[in-house]
Order: structure tokens, then C-alpha cells, then sequence
């Protein structure tokens, strides 16, 4: 089992109309994050699909590991693993989130036979040919944006109430000037989000979709859709059931352990 069970909804049930956007922002965004706390660890299969500008689709077999931070010091820790096809087999990409400082990644290439380290320089840089960068493979833990409430409004597709936070990076060398998320006001989780480059472009779009609450009361969007605006291309990871509270240890995501997968 996990850690602790997720808090109930119950919990967050306060008004935020009367704050400043600042606070606001960093309030709606501070609830998402702790409606999320105790799950310990959790596994998860799933399959990455790349589609390019004309509609050809590339389908991998995924694995993602897990585990959750303790204490406020440092972020969550994953491990992702790629069974097939064959050009990807055996590629491995472990994360260890940060606040501000450079997260930390690892990228183990099967046919070089080595680890590669990801420089805060290649953050931006797209994740094995998806749409997903490397910066967004890492947990947006809370103290690495800064905050503004924008505006609530109502998705025309689902009816939801979301309210729309402005969130700007304030760990160097982010390939984004800004994101806008937009959390739905119910169970306070992320249903969009939307990229700005550099240059204040809107670049990217990332669509959470098909949320399930598992039995220890955790919410996860079983499909995510990124849409690149510049190219048209697309990548959608359709994910399995999730088990929360695995045995997995700190020992299992240390760099050494990319070298025995």
C-alpha cells in the first residue's frame, strides 16, 4: 500500500475569489500538488505513439518506475525503460527532479553501450524524437514556477470548471517562457496544459485525458496528447493501470543502476 491515501477533496474546499492572482495561482497550484502526496511509488506500462505532420504513426512499449519525494528538499525520482521496437529497446531515461537547481537526468543509448548525462543546456531538447521534452519528463515540483491566477472558465467539450494559472520557470535554461495550466476546480488536477516558447509563442499543448482514481484515492490521466503547433506532429501515451506502493527503494534509481537494466 501506498504511504499515506490521498487527501479527500473535502480538504480544499476554501475560497480563493478574495486573493491576490499571485497567491491565488500559487494556491490552486499548491492543493494539486498535495492532493497528490502519499502515493510512496507506483509502476506503470504504457505505449508512447508518435504521429507526424501527414498522419504516419510510430508505436513504443513503455515502462515508467516511480518514486516519491520526502521532505521538501528534492523532487520525485522516475525511471523510464522502452522494450520496443527494436531501434529504441533497451533505451532508459532516469530522472531526479529539482526545485531550482538543474534537474538531474541520465540517458542510457543500448547501442552505445553507455550513460549519457543531460546537460541543463539540452533540457528543451525533444525526448527520443517525441513531442515531449526532457524538462517535461520531470516532475513540476512546486517551488519551480512562479504563480498567477488568470481566469476560470468552463471547457466547451467537458463542461468542467478550470481555473487557468499562469505559470513562469524560475530554474534557468527552460525551453519555455511560460506555461498556462488549466486545473480542474473539482479534483484539483492539471486537464491542459499549454507551452510558450521563448518568444512568448504558443508552442506546444499538452492534453490530460481519461482520469481514474485508483483505490487508494490517486488521480491519473490515462492518456496525454502533445501537439507540436509549429510541425503538426503529435505524441499520445495511452497508460495502463497504475500500482501505487511498490517495493522500489532510493538504491533503484541511483546512475549505477542504468548499467544492470
Amino acid at each position: 500500500m501506498a504511504s499515506a491515501l490521498a487527501l479527500p477533496l473535502g480538504a480544499f474546499a476554501e475560497d480563493l475569489a478574495g486573493l491576490p492572482p499571485e497567491e491565488r495561482g500559487y494556491r490552486i497550484m499548491e492543493r494539486s500538488d498535495l492532493s497528490d502526496a502519499g502515493f510512496g511509488s507506483s509502476t506503470v506500462d504504457l505505449t508512447m505513439t508518435l504521429t507526424d505532420g501527414s498522419g504516419r504513426s510510430t508505436v513504443r512499449n513503455m515502462q515508467i518506475d516511480t518514486l516519491e519525494k520526502r521532505g521538501n528538499g528534492n523532487g520525485d525520482k522516475s525511471l523510464t525503460r522502452f522494450f520496443s521496437p527494436p531501434d529504441v529497446e533497451g533505451t532508459a531515461l532516469l530522472s531526479h527532479a529539482r526545485i531550482l537547481d538543474p534537474d538531474d537526468q541520465w540517458l542510457y543509448l543500448p547501442g552505445l553501450r553507455r550513460v549519457k548525462r543531460i546537460s541543463s543546456s539540452n533540457k528543451s531538447g525533444p525526448f527520443v524524437g517525441s513531442e515531449f521534452a526532457f524538462e517535461d519528463l520531470t516532475a513540476n515540483e512546486l517551488g519551480k514556477y512562479a504563480y498567477r491566477y488568470l481566469e476560470t472558465v468552463q471547457d466547451a467539450a467537458t463542461g468542467l470548471e478550470l481555473d487557468v494559472v499562469e505559470c513562469k520557470p524560475l530554474y534557468e535554461r527552460s525551453g519555455y517562457s511560460k506555461l498556462h495550466c488549466y486545473v480542474d476546480a473539482e479534483i484539483h488536477q492539471s486537464r491542459r496544459v499549454e507551452f510558450f516558447d521563448r518568444g512568448g509563442r504558443l508552442f506546444k499543448t499538452l492534453e490530460l485525458l481519461d482520469y481514474r482514481q485508483s483505490t487508494d484515492g490517486f488521480w491519473r490521466a490515462h492518456e496525454q496528447v502533445m501537439t507540436n503547433h509549429l510541425t503538426g506532429k503529435a505524441t499520445t501515451l495511452r497508460f495502463g493501470e497504475f500500482e501505487f506502493g511498490i517495493s522500489l527503494n532510493q538504491r533503484d534509481f541511483e546512475p549505477s543502476i542504468l548499467d544492470r537494466l
